[in-house]
């Protein structure tokens, strides 16, 4: 499988997870045993940089003390965020058992972690289609990306990764690398119990979409709006083939037979499974390891937030 993590090695998981990597475990873990599970269990340091023999005044690296990677160039006022600082923030939002460390890893080569936390009370569509809730922690060491944290639902029956709408700040938070956001951990927690709401209205949503079945146009009409393709102007072969193989799966995907056959929901998952498991990524390395990074965090995330957005419409 595709991924972005060291041989695999580099990440741990509760049973068997979607993306089917890494160490194994059979119970939930503490932070403290994740960390090492996950071999997330190094420091980063900020390091000045030199032109002609000068100290740079406006920039410095990260490097990685360990293996001294550098993971990135940024600015002096940029605050690292050690990784076990990050579980520990994790630790304190979370709080009082209500979630399972259910995997964690770091991505290249240690620029980028993640946390994952299952949270209790699974998602039943039509009593046979399950969707479990995840908690994710994510934070970079390149200098390019805040620390955040947001839910992302999976839906079982076909390991994919579902995205609700990423624009809506109660779906999750972003909490830049400055001396103050250890500060913020009360924010993060009235926001967070906030999202737990929002999980609930995801599966009123999620409802909706499986009670409205969709016809033969309205399905190719949301596909066109995901994909962007004006059938006013020549399609591109690459946009064609891309709708075929949502046609496909839109019929004969993993799951798609139970409940509704041609519902929004199953429309939506369709372009979910299109993305988690046949869509190439461009750019990738002879190992294909950008793929989890554009699932998550790229090209492939936005693409399920449109395909999600669009389903909101189409509900209405």
């Amino acid at each position: 499988m595709a991924h972005n993590i060291n041989e695999g090695k580099r990440v741990f998981t509760v049973g068997n997870s979607w993306h089917g990597l890494g160490t194994v475990v059979e119970s939930e873990v503490k932070s403290s045993e994740a960390i090492k599970l996950a071999q997330l269990d190094y420091n980063v340091v900020k390091t000045p940089l030199f032109a002609n023999d000068k100290q740079l005044d406006s920039h410095v690296a990260i490097i990685r003390e360990d293996t001294k990677d550098i993971l990135g160039i940024t600015t002096p006022k940029y605050q690292i965020v050690q990784n076990i600082d990050a579980f520990g923030f994790f630790d304190t939002v979370v709080g009082d058992g209500q979630a399972i460390y259910h995997s964690a890893g770091a991505l290249g080569n240690g620029e980028r972690i993640w946390i994952l936390a299952k949270l209790p009370n699974d998602i039943i569509i039509n009593n046979e289609d399950k969707v479990e809730k995840y908690l994710c922690l994510t934070t970079s060491h390149d200098g390019k990306s805040a620390l955040q944290m947001y839910f992302t639902p999976v839906r079982v029956v076909c390991q994919n990764t579902l995205n609700m709408s990423m624009s809506d700040s109660k779906n999750g938070i972003s909490i830049r690398h400055s001396a103050q956001y250890k500060s913020r951990i009360e924010e993060a927690r009235k926001v967070l119990n906030i999202s737990i709401n929002y999980y609930q209205q995801f599966e009123q949503i999620v409802k909706q979409f499986e009670e409205k079945v969709l016809t033969f146009n309205e399905v190719q009409g949301y596909f066109n709006n995901v994909l962007a393709i004006d059938e006013s102007t020549e399609v591109s072969t690459q946009k064609e083939n891309t709708r075929q193989e949502l046609f496909t799966l839109f019929e004969n995907g993993t799951g798609q037979k139970l409940g509704n056959k041609h519902s929004i929901w199953k429309a939506y998952n369709s372009v979910t499974e299109y993305v988690d498991h046949y869509r190439t990524v461009k750019k990738l390395d002879v190992d294909k390891t950008n793929k989890l990074k554009s699932i998550w965090f790229g090209s492939g995330a936005k693409l399920k937030e449109k395909a999600y957005n669009e389903a909101l419409v189409l509900a209405k």
